[in-house]
C-alpha cells in the first residue's frame, strides 16, 4: 500500500509539472472558455520504465517505445484509448477508456483506466512483466495542422511477478490525428 501511494504522489507530481506551464501561461484571459482538442490520433514515441520489481533481471526498469491511439467517443468528456508499450523482450497491449478534461486551448488532460497484456509473461516491459490493472494521468495538445505531442505515466497495480511493486512508465510522443 505504501510503493501504491508513493506511485500516486509521483503522477500526480509529474502531471503537475506537466500541466502547470499550460495553466500559467501568460496572455490567457481567465475568462477565456477553454477548449481543449477533440481529435482523433495515432501516435508513436519512447516509454521509459522507471521502476523494478527488485526480484531479478527480468522485472528491472526498462526503456523502449509506444505507440498510442485516442478515438473520442462522440460529445462526451471520453475517449477509447490503446497503447502498446514494448521493450527489447516483448511489449504490452493496455487498452483503456479515458476521462479527457480541456485546460486550454487545444490541449486536454486526461485520466485513464485499462488493463495490461504482456505478450510473453516474466518478461520486462516499462509497464512490468505481468498482466495488470492500469492507471494513468496524461497531456496531449495540438502544436499544429494534424500533428499532436503527448505525455504521459502509467502505473500497473501489480505489474511485476513475485512483487507488489507497481511498475510506472513515463511515455511521450507525436500523433497523426484524423479528426
Amino acid at each position: 500500500m505504501k510503493t501504491l501511494l508513493k506511485s500516486i504522489l509521483t503522477i500526480s507530481a509529474l502531471s503537475s509539472l506537466v500541466i502547470a506551464p499550460v495553466l500559467l501561461s501568460p496572455g490567457q484571459a481567465s475568462a477565456q472558455t477553454k477548449k481543449g482538442t477533440d481529435a482523433s490520433y495515432v501516435g508513436a514515441g519512447i516509454a521509459a520504465g522507471v521502476t523494478s520489481g527488485g526480484q531479478g533481471t527480468n522485472d528491472d526498469a526498462t526503456f523502449g517505445g509506444n505507440v498510442t491511439g485516442r478515438l473520442k467517443l462522440g460529445n462526451t468528456p471520453f475517449s477509447a484509448r490503446g497503447n502498446v508499450l514494448w521493450s527489447d523482450k516483448t511489449s504490452a497491449i493496455i487498452p483503456e477508456v479515458s476521462l479527457d478534461v480541456p485546460i486550454a486551448n487545444k490541449t486536454n488532460a486526461y485520466l485513464t483506466g485499462g488493463y495490461s497484456f504482456v505478450e510473453k509473461d516474466g518478461s520486462p516491459t516499462p509497464i512490468g512483466n505481468k498482466d495488470a490493472v492500469v492507471l494513468g494521468a496524461g497531456v496531449e495538445s495540438e502544436v499544429a495542422k494534424n500533428f499532436l505531442v503527448y505525455t504521459n505515466t502509467k502505473v500497473g497495480i501489480n505489474a511485476y511477478q513475485n512483487s507488489d511493486t507497481p511498475a510506472v512508465s513515463i511515455n511521450a510522443g507525436i500523433g497523426y490525428s484524423f479528426k
